[in-house]
C-alpha cells in the first residue's frame, strides 16, 4: 500500500494503487500538525481545565466589563450568551475581560478556545477575541475589512503588534487555497465568515521563545491557520508573559453606518499534559495576643484579608488553606470566605518585597462579596480548625482583579458568633505561582 504524502501531494510508493491518507505519529514532525500539542506530545484526553465560561442563566460574574456611554452589553437567555452592543458614534466601545489571569506552566502546552459571532464587518468597526490584555497576548481581529491574527508584546517597554493579514497566514488561509493542519482543505471554500458562529483556538509554547499556533475548529477538527515562530529569530522573549486573561472587544474606530453587536458565547483555557502547582508558600494571620472581638451576635467581622498588589495584578496567587479558632464559652461560630467584599477601615500591608500580595488585619466591617466557602466551628475544645483547599478546586480560590480598572479583588475570612463579644483568630495560606 502506498502512503499519500500530504507535504508533497503525491504517493510515496508503487503507482496505480489506492490512495490512503493516514494520520501518523510522524504528524508531529509537521509544524502545523495538531495531532500533537505545542511541544510535540501526542494529544490525549488529559487536559487540566484552568477556566471555563458559559452563560446559561445569567452573566456568570467571571468577567469585568468596560463600556462607553454609547455602548451597552446584556445577557441573552434564549441564546445563552452576552451581546456587546455599540452605536454609530466614533469611540463607542465594549470590552469584556476575565477577572482571572491563567497560569501558564513552562513545558506545558496552553490551549485557549473562544466562541463568538462577530457583527458583519463594516467600515470603522473593529472586533477582537482572544487571550490578551492591553500589553501582551494573541488574538483574532476583524478591522472592518480584513481578518488578522495578532501577537501583542510589551517586551520593549511599549506595545508592539505583529499583525498577520488573512492573505498571509502561513498554513491555511481559510479561503480554500491553503492546507489545514491535517493536510486537507479547512472546508471554508467560500472564505471565513466571521458573522457566523466560529471557534477560534490558540496553543502557546511560551518559555519566552516558543511557537504560537492559531486556527479554527472546523467540523470537530482543529485546523491551523497561522503559526508564529520565535525561536532562533528574536533577541527578546516574544511577549512579557503567557499568563494572561481572556478578552473580547468591539470598538467603533470612526463613525459607522449602523449599530453593531458582537456575541460572546463560551471560553476555555486548558493546560495540556496536566498541571502541577509549584509556587512560593506564604501565610498571614491575626496575632494570638490580639484576637478580633465579635461584638454583635450574628454579625460577620473581617478577620484577615489578602489581595494582589496594584503593581502585580497579572500575578497568579491561590489560597491553599485557612485556619480558624473561635474563643468563647461553648461558643458557636460561622465562617465565610468572601471574594471581593467591601471592607471598612482596611489598612493594606505588603507581604514582602518579592511578594505579589498585600494583607489587611485592621478592617472593622465587611459587606457584600461572593461566598466561596463557608462552615461552622465551636469553642468547646479551644482547638484550631484547619481547612485545606481541595487540589481540584485550587483555581476557584485564585486572587482576582479588574484589569480594566486596575482594581484588585480581596479575599476575606469573615466570622460571626452566636453570642456577643466572643473572639476569633484566623490565618490564610497562599501559594504564589508567579515568581
Amino acid at each position: 500500500m502506498a502512503q499519500y504524502r500530504t507535504d508533497q501531494k503525491k504517493l510515496d510508493g508503487p503507482s496505480l494503487v489506492t490512495r490512503y491518507e493516514v494520520g501518523m505519529l510522524s504528524d508531529r514532525l509537521s509544524p502545523a500538525g495538531t495531532l500533537t500539542d505545542a511541544f510535540g506530545r501526542m494529544r490525549v484526553s488529559q487536559p487540566v481545565t484552568l477556566f471555563e465560561s458559559t452563560h446559561r442563566f445569567a452573566d456568570n460574574g467571571l468577567w469585568a466589563t468596560s463600556n462607553t456611554s454609547g455602548a451597552t452589553y446584556s445577557f441573552s437567555n434564549n441564546q445563552s450568551l452576552i451581546t456587546m452592543n455599540v452605536g454609530t458614534t466614533s469611540g463607542d466601545e465594549v470590552i469584556r475581560e476575565t477577572t482571572k489571569v491563567f497560569s501558564y506552566q513552562p513545558g506545558k502546552s496552553l490551549l485557549v478556545l473562544n466562541t463568538f459571532v462577530f457583527n458583519t464587518p463594516k467600515t470603522n468597526l473593529r472586533q477582537r477575541v482572544g487571550y490578551f490584555n492591553s500589553q501582551n497576548g494573541v488574538y483574532f481581529e476583524n478591522d472592518g475589512v480584513t481578518n488578522y491574527l495578532v501577537i501583542r508584546t510589551y517586551t520593549s517597554g511599549s506595545v508592539v503588534e505583529n499583525r498577520i493579514a488573512q492573505a498571509n497566514w502561513n498554513v491555511d488561509k481559510f479561503d480554500g487555497t491553503g492546507l489545514s493542519s491535517q493536510g486537507k482543505s479547512s472546508g471554508h471554500i467560500n472564505g471565513l465568515d466571521v458573522s457566523k458562529s466560529n471557534i477560534v483556538w490558540f496553543d502557546i509554547e511560551w518559555l519566552g521563545v516558543g511557537d504560537v499556533r492559531c486556527g479554527f475548529v472546523v467540523d470537530g477538527t482543529f485546523c491551523t491557520a497561522h503559526i508564529f515562530h520565535h525561536d532562533n529569530i528574536n533577541t527578546l522573549p516574544y511577549m512579557t508573559t503567557a499568563s494572561l486573561p481572556l478578552r473580547y472587544e468591539i470598538t467603533n474606530t470612526g463613525t459607522t453606518a449602523s449599530s453593531s453587536t458582537l456575541k460572546q458565547i463560551c471560553s476555555s483555557v486548558m493546560s495540556e499534559g496536566g498541571y502541577e502547582l509549584y509556587g512560593s508558600q506564604q501565610s498571614v494571620g491575626t496575632p494570638v495576643t490580639t484576637p478580633v472581638n465579635l461584638a454583635v451576635a450574628g454579625t460577620y467581622y473581617p478577620i484577615v484579608s489578602v489581595q494582589l498588589k496594584s503593581a502585580r495584578l497579572e500575578a497568579i496567587v491561590i489560597m491553599t488553606a485557612l485556619s480558624l479558632l473561635g474563643i468563647g464559652n461553648n461558643g458557636r461560630f460561622e465562617w465565610r470566605v468572601l471574594s471581593n467584599p467591601t471592607l471598612t477601615g482596611a489598612s493594606w500591608q505588603s507581604a514582602g518585597t518579592n511578594s505579589a500580595v498585600e494583607y489587611d488585619l485592621s478592617a472593622t466591617a465587611v459587606t457584600g462579596g461572593r461566598v466561596l466557602a463557608a462552615g461552622y466551628l465551636t469553642a468547646t475544645t479551644q482547638a484550631s480548625q484547619a481547612v485545606d483547599i481541595l487540589k481540584q478546586a485550587l483555581f476557584k480560590f485564585q486572587l482576582e482583579r479588574n484589569g480594566l480598572t486596575s482594581t484588585p479583588y480581596p479575599i476575606t475570612i469573615a466570622i460571626a458568633a452566636a453570642v456577643a463579644n466572643d473572639d476569633a483568630l484566623a490565618t490564610i495560606d497562599w501559594e504564589e505561582v508567579t515568581r
